[in-house]
């Protein structure tokens, strides 16, 4: 395989990273579906954290969304499971498919991938949490500048970080969605259910032609309220977080400190998913994953886990890409969510792969990539949070 350097430090040694490019009771899950969030309480997560009503209690909507949303309620809740549908846009597809598999096979029911009355009947007890909910933009958002990213490796890597492009962008991964169901959450820049003109008209993007699609979406802006997918399992207990960096990094994903220890992974290349086990070896969790090509085939065989690295850096070398001319350059890119591997790379014990994130979640299980196993930032860092030295990793077709 070709690959590609990375040199990231955490707390294990020094590593080169490799990196890849383009109920009951004791039926419940670890990771919950609704944990009520008292305003007086510890969370660390931002101001657009979720707030649940407890369960079976009615939700109080200030601002009751205009239609009824039930596939898109399905992939908040089997999220907040840890069963990862991808990109939440209300849309059946093979993420949620997967979410569905992961989802039935936790809870012994029949595995149809179907939203079928079973498995409805299993999801009923949460079908007090809301498919979306409002929020509001928090000033400080207001701060922060956004710029397009060139488009060449030179370019990049006089940059200090590859951040987000845009305030649509940034949010759309805070939400776990693309900037494209935001608009459609908000038309004419308010949320779907608004009467009168409680949030600002839309702008057209500075940066696109006239009459083309990105002038009909909406510029967002610190103070206006939004409609979102209630993506939820989003407490941060930040005193368990030590790297302030990586801190701020959850938060910006909407992903939650309260994750359960994983002693096996399992990543299926022909299926396109990634299985997470605990230690009596019940599924806790399953998201659908990139996999390798035909130049760079998953390493099929048992590995283990090395590390780490949160916010990489990424040692670009044209001569470890098959797609990439071998005259360009060898470039130090900066680190970010819009970098070549996201937020997160787990080392593995095969000598250059990894797990790791990605600039374009909506690409995951379609696109190829070159031999690692590529999740969406948010569920990459759930993830990580997941694993230690003692991980078992199993690659199978």
């Amino acid at each position: 395989m070709r690959s590609l350097l990375i040199s990231a430090a955490f707390t294990f040694p020094l590593l080169l990273l490799t990196a890849c490019g383009s109920s009951d009771a004791e039926d419940e899950p670890q990771q919950q579906a609704s944990a009520p969030v008292a305003a007086e309480d510890d969370n660390g997560a931002d101001e657009m954290a979720s707030r649940d009503a407890a369960p079976g209690a009615t939700v109080e909507n200030e601002i009751p969304d205009a239609e009824d949303r039930p596939v898109m309620q399905a992939q908040v809740v089997l999220e907040r499971l840890g069963f990862g549908p991808g990109v939440i846009d209300g849309k059946p597809g093979v993420s949620l498919t997967n979410a569905l598999k992961g989802f039935q096979e936790s809870r012994d029911l029949p595995v149809t991938g179907e939203l079928d009355e079973a498995t409805k009947q299993a999801l009923a007890r949460w079908e007090n949490i809301p498919a979306t909910r409002v929020v509001t933009i928090p000033q400080s958002w207001g701060d922060i500048e956004f710029s397009a990213l060139p488009d060449r490796a030179p370019e990049q890597a006089e940059m200090t970080r590859l951040g987000y492009e845009s305030m649509a962008e940034k949010l759309a991964e805070r939400f776990h969605t693309t900037p494209e169901v935001l608009a459609q959450l908000n038309p004419g820049g308010r949320p779907a259910g608004t009467k009168g003109r409680a949030s600002p008209s839309p702008t057209a993007s500075p940066s696109a032609p006239a009459g083309t699609a990105e002038t009909a979406k909406p510029a967002y802006s610190a103070g206006q309220q939004l409609r979102v997918p209630n993506v939820g399992a989003d407490r941060i207990v930040a005193s368990q977080v030590d790297d302030e960096d990586w801190l701020e990094t959850l938060r910006s994903l909407g992903v939650g400190t309260d994750q359960p220890d994983v002693a096996r992974i399992l990543v299926d290349e022909s299926e396109g998913w990634l299985k997470a086990f605990d230690e009596d070896d019940q599924l806790v969790a399953l998201y659908t994953v990139t996999t390798g090509s035909e130049n760079d085939p998953l390493p099929l065989g048992n590995w283990g886990v090395t590390g780490v690295a949160h916010n990489p850096p990424f040692a670009y070398d044209p001569e470890l890409f098959w797609d990439v001319r071998d005259s360009e350059e060898s470039q130090q890119l900066p680190p970010g969510p819009n970098g070549p591997v996201g937020v997160v790379w787990i080392d593995l014990t095969k000598e250059h792969y990894g797990i790791h994130g990605t600039p374009a979640p909506e690409t995951i299980g379609r696109a190829q990539s070159h031999g690692c196993i590529r999740l969406t930032n948010w569920d990459t860092a759930r993830l990580a949070q997941m694993v230690s030295g003692s991980t078992k990793v199993v690659f199978q077709k």
